[in-house]
């Protein structure tokens, strides 16, 4: 029993240790992450497609206390989370872009896909998701939304494509019966003023 809790003991030290080495004055800001690709103007989208990976990066400001590791997560609207980059979303502190191949993960996890819809780019430190605003100490940073979709493959015309909005367009106009009936309606009526023009302007 002693050796377990002394080998908990020289744990729980050795976790801690990056933190009580460094004074923090309590003035001091809250740590942060800004993102600084992609843009964060806009929502960007992203393919799921080979040879298009994502690249997030990021600089940390009014950090004192740094962190040993990050944990890099891409939270989908549907409520799935997926860990992202080649490490199972876990890096260095001191690394700040990870590249994201999607379409390796899309192959690599069938029973997990990647949805067409909007993510949350999620990073955190060893503190955890939830961990409070502290004094030199890195924030949780839940402020860049992205988009991915899935390009359609593409069809040749000899291979049976059809119009998928003709339907709703000229085409069902011309093939219309009242749109066929008019036609025909004023062909008669055309004829008739043109067989009459012709009787009127006939000499006597």
């Amino acid at each position: 029993m002693s050796a377990t809790t002394s080998t908990s003991s020289t744990a729980a030290t050795s976790s801690s240790s990056s933190f009580s080495l460094v004074h923090v004055p309590q003035t001091a800001p809250a740590g942060g992450i800004t993102i600084t690709k992609p843009q964060q103007t806009a929502t960007s989208f992203f393919k799921i497609a080979s040879g298009e990976p994502i690249t997030f990066a990021w600089n940390m400001t009014s950090v004192l206390v740094m962190p040993t590791h990050l944990t890099i997560s891409a939270v989908c609207q549907n409520g799935n989370t997926y860990a992202v980059g080649p490490t199972d979303g876990i890096i260095p502190a001191t690394q700040t872009e990870v590249v994201w191949d999607l379409y390796a993960y899309q192959t690599n996890n069938p029973s997990r896909p990647l949805a067409q819809a909007t993510y949350t780019l999620n990073i955190w430190d060893e503190r955890g998701p939830g961990a409070a605003r502290k004094a030199g100490y890195l924030s949780p940073n839940t402020g860049l939304e992205f988009a991915l979709y899935t390009p359609q493959a593409y069809t040749p015309l000899a291979s049976g494509w059809t119009c998928t909005t003709c339907s709703g367009g000229s085409m069902s106009y011309i093939t219309h019966p009242a749109f066929v009936s008019l036609i025909i309606t004023f062909f008669i009526v055309f004829m008739s003023g043109l067989h009459l023009l012709r009787s009127s302007t006939r000499p006597s």
